[in-house]
């Protein structure tokens, strides 16, 4: 694979500076830093489920092979993470929650308002539901065209990110919003922090806020 040596990350960093894709107190990175709490989790497809409960009308369950019969898409993104590297155009290739929403897979009640991503150790990540609803969230298995490796989630992480070519203002969080092998989502009617945000970390996170602690 080809690395940019520094001049060039320089040159390719400045480039998407002027096309607005930076954040502030960003800078670009052509590896993907393996960031997380604990260990790497083991997998079994044989017990591995995915639930869905809460201000919800019908809890969910899926099992690992029905929850790959869902409605995938892929989609084209920038990342930023809280400790201040950004990577761009990185694909990614899952299940989307507003597709979920708008096929009927699961059918929110209007108390719904929140979002608590529930993942495994008891790692949990919170989010407002007007932000999991948007095309930039993503319940990911696959980057760049392969299963997640362990270390970034494998086999299931929330993803969160910028769309460069999208034409709709989206919120775009710090990508601790998307926690890694994820098993959940409870549907709530008011915040809770999560892991992160309990310990400090800002609730809403919005990159370009630089929304990284407090509040």
């Amino acid at each position: 694979m080809f690395l940019f040596q520094e001049p060039d990350r320089r040159k390719e960093e400045a480039r998407i500076r002027s096309e607005g894709r930076l954040p502030p107190g960003q800078a670009l990175t052509v590896k993907f830093p393996v960031l997380h709490y604990g260990p790497v989790p083991p997998f079994n497809p044989a017990s591995w489920d995915f639930r869905v409960w809460g201000e919800v009308e019908e809890t969910k369950r899926w099992s690992w092979d029905e929850f790959n019969q869902l409605p995938r898409r892929k989609l084209l993104m920038d990342i930023h993470c809280v400790t201040r590297w950004s990577k761009f155009d990185t694909t990614w290739e899952g299940v989307s929650v507003r597709n979920l929403v708008d096929q009927g897979f699961i059918k929110l009640k209007p108390t719904a308002k929140f979002v608590m991503q529930h993942a495994e150790y008891g790692f949990t990540a919170n989010l407002p539901l007007d932000v999991v609803l948007q095309e930039n969230f993503l319940l990911a298995t696959h980057f760049d065209g392969q299963p997640l490796s362990p270390d970034h989630g494998y086999p299931l992480r929330g993803v969160v990110g910028a769309i460069p070519s999208s034409q709709e203002t989206l919120e775009t969080p710090y990508f601790w919003k998307g926690a890694k092998w994820l098993r959940g989502l409870e549907f709530m009617p008011a915040d809770r922090r999560g892991f992160w945000e309990q310990a400090g970390y800002h609730n809403r996170a919005d990159v370009w806020k630089e929304e990284r602690f407090g509040q």
